[in-house]
């Protein structure tokens, strides 16, 4: 073997022996900031997935965020924007902190991870940061920073909407209306979530009324809901066809839900964003439309998990899409949910059982829980301790 070939095998190892290395942990790439003293984005950038937890919140100052399996870049540190004074990245063992000092009083407003795409290659961790309004917390110099005390997580806010009422009964079965089976059943799932504990319910109609269906969106982010699931049955021209079936954003009812909202004056308000820059507010939308549409497959995926679990009849294909006006909201998780076809006999006689019904929503209920609290999901990813908010 010559000098040469020797030394270009050494070289091919030791390069292989560093890629190992750089593998084993993703890295911070950078830390970029948009917004105002009102509301301000921070965006980390990482070459790979991470779970963020959040260590301190904005009570004393700083907020302070470990993304656990990645390590600092290198001159990660500076001057901030907006509600951010300066900020740094630091090591902590297996996990990195990202240390934001604040300019005046705030606090998280919501926090989630975008996936590559859309033309961006890397992921990108984000927090929403909003001014509270309160005088901001003293320290003595000489004093060592105190460690924050958790704040006490708000139990996530699910919105049940019972699809049609009122003026509008939609489809008719043998014995039952379609308005009366929605109503029924989403009593039914609001008093199943409200059994564990963990989540604050609200209805969008809570009687026989007509709520139209725009406004049906408006209340719940409104309300910065956490979750939105509309309740329906399905109708058909054949009675042999009969299964639930669950329905998300299609991507051109995203491209109507942008036409919509930004066609206000106050759009940019509206969406908690910057209002500056037009075109920076856009890429804001799309990215947070964007994570709301994959928390909403993600939901409708544990749904169907458990109603195929539970043996409720489903269609063949049971995932599907539509530019439904239920679903338009850029920032709120949603899904609609046909619960079975009114025009089948045997789903009809099931949607007007309320034993048979109790037992359906028992299962929504359960793939509500399982989203909330499965690693990928929004108590894990997207809250300050408790649900996400509005992405």
């Amino acid at each position: 073997m010559t000098a040469v070939a020797l030394v270009v095998i050494c070289v091919v190892l030791l390069a292989a022996g560093r890629g190992l290395a750089s593998g084993a942990m993703g890295e911070v790439l950078r830390v970029r900031f948009g917004g105002d003293a009102q509301h301000t984005r921070v965006v980390v950038d990482l070459d790979r997935s991470s779970r963020g937890q959040v260590i301190q919140s904005g009570d004393d100052g700083r907020v302070v965020v470990s993304l656990a399996g990645v390590v600092p870049g290198r001159g990660l540190n500076g001057t901030g924007a907006g509600l951010v004074r300066g900020w740094r990245v630091a090591g902590a063992g297996a996990a990195a902190r990202v240390e934001l000092d604040l300019a005046t009083s705030a606090e998280i407003e919501r926090r989630f991870l975008l996936p590559p795409g859309d033309g961006i290659a890397h992921y990108r961790y984000v927090l929403d940061l909003k001014a509270t309004g309160r005088a901001p917390a003293t320290r003595a110099a000489a004093a060592p920073p105190r460690p924050a005390a958790p704040r006490a997580a708000e139990r996530p806010l699910i919105f049940i909407d019972a699809g049609h009422g009122g003026r509008d009964p939609g489809a008719s079965g043998a014995a039952v209306r379609e308005s009366e089976v929605t109503l029924a059943a989403a009593l039914d799932l609001k008093r199943e979530l409200e059994r564990t504990g963990r989540y604050r319910v609200r209805l969008t109609r809570e009687s026989d009324a007509y709520v139209a269906l725009y406004r049906r969106v408006a209340i719940a982010r409104q309300a910065n809901a956490d979750l939105f699931i509309s309740l329906h049955a399905d109708a058909g021209a054949d009675p042999a066809t009969r299964g639930a079936s669950v329905y998300t954003l299609s991507e051109q009812g995203a491209g109507r839900a942008v036409r919509e909202f930004t066609r206000g004056e106050n759009w940019h308000r509206s969406l908690n964003l910057p209002g500056r820059d037009p075109s920076v507010d856009r890429i804001l939308l799309d990215m947070t439309q964007r994570a709301t549409q994959n928390r909403s497959a993600q939901l409708a995926r544990t749904l169907l998990g458990e109603l195929e679990g539970a043996n409720h009849p489903m269609l063949r294909r049971s995932h599907r899409d539509a530019g439904l006006a239920v679903l338009l909201a850029p920032d709120v998780p949603a899904v609609l949910l046909e619960m079975g076809f009114i025009t089948n006999p045997e789903d009809e006689r099931l949607l007007n059982d309320s034993r048979a019904r109790r037992r359906l929503m028992r299962a929504v209920a359960d793939g509500i829980d399982r989203y909330f609290r499965e690693p990928s999901g929004p108590l894990q990813m997207a809250s300050t301790g408790a649900a996400a908010g509005q992405p």
